[in-house]
């Protein structure tokens, strides 16, 4: 009796470990070739946004500025979008416009840059990229700050303090208002013969010469009959020949 049990155990086992394993089904080409292929890992749900393209530092699509002209002392932002690909934190690079009137720039060294807007220099640096260490280059190039300093005027003769005179950005800077900030006249100043010379002005670089009655300008206030200086202008107040 007891290896009956036994024998009947066996089978009972054997039975159920058959029944687990899968009877395979016969290769059926039609039905592999509709079936969709499946991935191995399922791909992650792209990051939202809100419809814009997430990236460090300046990401594509930004227009280059085509109207500001870079002057000496500038900061501007320096980009290769490339690099990224790299170095995803990459971030734009603070470079300034030198004295002579140069940026600094990265494989190929300085470039001249004032009086060219970002826009205009951002493709010639492109070109000289791509023609030596890139294959294609995207350069990003913004205005960071804007140097103030606009250049000196001088003054020189009957004022109280002679010298150079800074003018700065959007600063609209009259010869009046130029000798006001000087000190104003001495005593024996001409007001009726003030003089602004300016050089560098024509086809042949001729200077110009602007007479000016300060009498009629500062004390009867025809701020009309002024003239807005530019850098490099020279103010001359002369003597009177005759003081009485």
């Amino acid at each position: 009796m007891q290896r009956f049990i036994i024998i009947f155990l066996a089978s009972f086992i054997a039975m159920m470990a058959t029944a687990q394993i899968p009877t395979p089904l016969p290769y059926n080409p039609v039905t592999a070739a509709q079936s969709p292929a499946r991935s191995a890992v399922p791909a992650a749900p792209a990051p939202s946004s809100g419809g814009k393209a997430a990236a460090s530092g300046l990401v594509n699509g930004y227009v280059q500025d085509d109207t500001y002209k870079l002057r000496a002392g500038d900061t501007v932002s320096f980009q290769i979008l490339e690099d990224r690909v790299w170095n995803p934190l990459d971030e734009p690079k603070p470079l300034v416009v030198t004295d002579s009137g140069e940026l600094d720039v990265p494989y190929i060294g300085r470039v001249m840059a004032v009086d060219k807007t970002c826009k205009q220099l951002a493709e010639e640096i492109k070109t000289s990229l791509e023609k030596d260490y890139y294959q294609k280059a995207t350069v990003v190039l913004s205005l960071n700050v804007a140097n103030r300093f606009l250049g000196n005027v001088y003054i020189w003769g009957q004022v109280r303090n002679q010298g150079a005179l800074e003018m700065h950005m959007n600063e609209n800077l009259t010869a009046g208002q130029a000798i006001l900030r000087a000190g104003g006249f001495l005593d024996f100043a001409n007001k009726n013969k003030v003089q602004v010379v300016r050089a560098g002005v024509g086809t042949n670089g001729e200077k110009q010469t602007f007479n000016l009655d300060m009498e009629q300008i500062l004390e009867k206030g025809k701020t009309e009959k002024d003239v807005l200086l530019k850098p490099g202008d020279l103010i001359i107040v002369p003597a009177n020949i005759f003081n009485f």
